[in-house]
């Protein structure tokens, strides 16, 4: 079967993450991309003078020589990344060539703009390795960002109408798809290779994932200077974090009464499944759960009238409870090997045995600390463990839950004693239980160590889920972590 295209060329700019591109095109067996063949300074790697035989002379006397060793490569499909100031002579060339696949990736024009600046600031291009990340705010500059934004736009108008004219269609990747194994894998199937990616090659690092006005000086004038620009949408949260699926097995439905607890994992599951046994007259055990989504269909069409909740926790409170139930702890539940990691290579200080005259209140606290830093980093998909469900945004897990079905009531843990038991009068009980508070996590409490510092470190982790919740400082009241 002949294939659809001889080569592929990545049309981008500078900071749209079209190295993450690469990398994960070349973790495709038989693709490779051989970076930026036509950049006028070097040949496809930084200081290289030549690639494929091809020297930087001979390249600059005839690029399409180049073009044809790339496509004569060894492997099933090879290309090059391109941007806005390389030989133009090749994009004329290669526009169109329908037998040249092209990947257009984009980004948010203000995020790549500052990034850009960032990266020339710290001298700073690529980020393998967190602890080398170099931190700069920088300044926004109104005139200079109206012409960066002239250019970016003339080139995808040019892109966009040379496809139309020669009646060709390229595969869009946005800067924030990059993270989508599905997404990269139907760039795959698009571009007519065999191979597929089992997971997203995390060498790089985002570099800067706070939001964008936080990494500049004048923040104040940048949003005056672009208040007539529509589109860039200056407080969105930047979210590197795994999409989650709606993960319907761990749906829990009462036996009698046709309520649907939709848990979002932490420290809540156990008192609301309490609660829900009671209300029906029975044990835990006897709860329906592990339910396929089938299983689960059936039981909503099977059930009228029937209501599904879901319970929202601080994110600071739910972010202990994870810490002392799964990474401090060795008993059950513990993620050991995650454990080691953060022992080991991201110096939290918890002792390799837990034990009561070896962890004092002080260590905890400077423990649970280095934890919170450690969710901003895992979050923002800066660290090579994964975004676990228990530390996990809650509106990264609602996200998932709506692929499936919304919950009809999204409480917070403070209101779950009022309003669980008025929900269940609704549905025909008269005298429901009141459920219980969260066990206290161990070996010391959130109360014990709560201060400023440890809410604004929760709140940097945690951005998205404090801004869409409204969640405030945590109080004591809030449960029993």
């Amino acid at each position: 079967m002949t294939s659809r295209f001889d080569c592929f060329v990545v049309l981008a700019a500078m900071r749209t993450g079209s190295n993450l591109l690469e990398f994960n095109l070349n973790a495709l067996d038989g693709v490779t991309s051989f970076g930026e063949a036509f950049n006028p300074h070097f040949i496809g790697r930084l200081q290289s003078e030549s690639l494929l035989g091809v020297t930087l002379e001979d390249r600059d006397g005839d690029p399409m020589k180049l073009v044809q060793a790339i496509k004569s490569a060894p492997g099933e499909l090879n290309g090059f990344r391109f941007f806005q100031g390389h030989d133009f002579r090749v994009l004329e060339k290669v526009l169109g060539d329908p037998r040249c696949a092209k990947i257009i990736l984009t980004r948010n024009p203000l995020d790549s703009y500052v990034s850009l600046k960032i990266a020339r600031e710290t001298k700073q291009w690529q980020l393998k390795n967190i602890k080398r990340r170099r931190e700069a705010q920088v300044e926004f500059n109104a005139e200079e960002f109206e012409s960066y934004l002239e250019k970016q736009q003339d080139f995808q108008l040019l892109l966009l109408n040379t496809l139309q004219r020669t009646g060709q269609t390229g595969f869009y990747i946005a800067y924030d798809d990059l993270t989508n194994l599905d997404v990269l894998n139907g760039l795959a199937a698009w571009l007519g290779v065999s191979a597929r990616l089992a997971s997203i090659d995390d060498t790089i690092k985002p570099q800067n994932p706070d939001p964008t006005l936080s990494k500049m000086t004048n923040p104040g004038e940048a949003e005056h200077a672009l208040a007539r620009i529509d589109g860039f949408n200056l407080h969105r949260t930047p979210n590197f974090e795994p999409r989650r699926g709606p993960i319907v097995g761990s749906y829990i439905t009462t036996p009698q009464t046709p309520l649907m607890y939709m848990p979002i994992r932490g420290g809540l599951e156990a008192p609301v499944t309490q609660w829900m046994a009671e209300l029906d007259s029975t044990s835990t055990e006897k709860l329906i759960t592990d339910l396929t989504r089938k299983q689960m269909r059936q039981w909503l069409q099977t059930h009228p009238g029937q209501r599904k909740f879901t319970v929202l926790q601080h994110p600071l409170a739910r972010a202990h409870s994870a810490f002392c139930s799964h990474i401090l702890s060795t008993g059950p539940g513990a993620y050991l090997k995650i454990r080691n990691i953060l022992r080991n290579r991201f110096k939290i200080p918890i002792p390799g045995q837990l034990r009561k005259d070896n962890y004092p209140v002080d260590q905890h606290y400077e423990a649970f600390s280095a934890f919170l830093t450690f969710l901003r980093q895992n979050l923002a998909g800066q660290t090579p463990v994964r975004v676990d469900g228990t530390w996990c945004s809650q509106s990264q897990a609602l996200d998932g839950m709506a692929s499936f079905a919304l919950p009809d009531l999204i409480l917070r843990e403070g209101e779950i004693a009022a309003t669980l038991p008025a929900l269940a009068r609704q549905m025909g009980h008269d005298r429901p239980p009141i459920p219980g508070r969260c066990a206290p996590d161990i070996p010391f409490t959130l109360a014990e160590i709560y201060d400023d510092k440890l809410e604004t470190l929760a709140a940097e982790a945690y951005q998205r889920d404090y801004m869409q919740f409204g969640f405030g400082a945590w109080k004591p009241s809030m449960g029993a972590a």
